[in-house]
């Protein structure tokens, strides 16, 4: 029983997606999951396992940016024998073409954090990316679905709220697709326990045109990204 899951051993499966926000944690187990149990409400941070397909799969929220979502990725994979996670979140997107809706997986993650340079002894820029059959599957699954996915580079922010208003437009130009919060902490320790790890990413507001989904809208209404994610975790 971890410090911040406290979910007995057995009770959460090897796969798990991990959205940020633990009320959308509850509704992808309540709508996708047969025989869904929750295991955790732990600071409210609920956890759930059922079955997708016949298959054990569980979905533990994550919280926002990495030092709470890298607590319970490390937790999962340490603790509770977790091979895959699964990141299902949203973005700010940085690109004229990646629209609102629009979902991403990402491929890599740059980062601002210090905490990757703190884990390499301020040495190294480890570069953290994502495991590439998850990453094929995902790619697979959206064209026989018929949905576009858009793969490429995100940044993981520190601050949701930053004073540094030319840096976006410099990552556009070299490429990055969108902002969000967490992904490099999750490569980076999956990479650490040998797990596979993937993020998915609806795009909920476009960054330089200053549309924005509606806060209902990022709960309930990414399900192409909870549909992609969890044919790829059980394939």
């Amino acid at each position: 029983m971890s410090t911040h899951i406290g979910a007995k051993p057995g009770e959460i499966a090897e796969r798990v997606l991990m959205p940020g926000d633990p009320l959308r944690a509850k509704w992808i187990a309540e709508t996708y999951l047969e025989d869904a149990k929750c295991y955790s409400t732990v600071r409210n941070m609920f956890g759930f396992t059922g079955k997708y397909k016949g298959v054990d799969v569980s979905i533990q929220g994550s919280g926002m940016g990495m030092p709470s979502a890298s607590i319970y990725v490390h937790e999962l994979l340490d603790q509770y024998g977790v091979k895959t996670v699964m990141r299902v979140g949203s973005c700010g997107s940085i690109q004229d073409d990646l629209d609102l809706r629009d979902v991403v997986a990402v491929i890599g993650a740059s980062t601002d954090s210090a905490m990757n340079r703190q884990r390499f002894d301020n040495f190294v820029d480890f570069a953290p990316v994502a495991d590439f059959e998850l990453l094929r599957t995902a790619v697979d699954t959206a064209a026989a679905k018929g949905i576009t996915l858009r793969v490429g580079q995100v940044l993981a922010a520190d601050a949701f709220y930053g004073d540094q208003p030319d840096l976006y437009p410099k990552l556009a130009k070299y490429g990055v697709l969108a902002v969000e919060m967490e992904t490099a902490a999750l490569y980076t320790i999956a990479a650490r326990f040998r797990a596979k790890a993937l993020t998915l990413l609806t795009v909920s507001d476009h960054i330089f045109q200053g549309t924005a989904m509606p806060a209902e809208d990022r709960e309930k209404t990414f399900s192409q990204m909870a549909e992609i994610a969890l044919e790829t975790i059980i394939a």
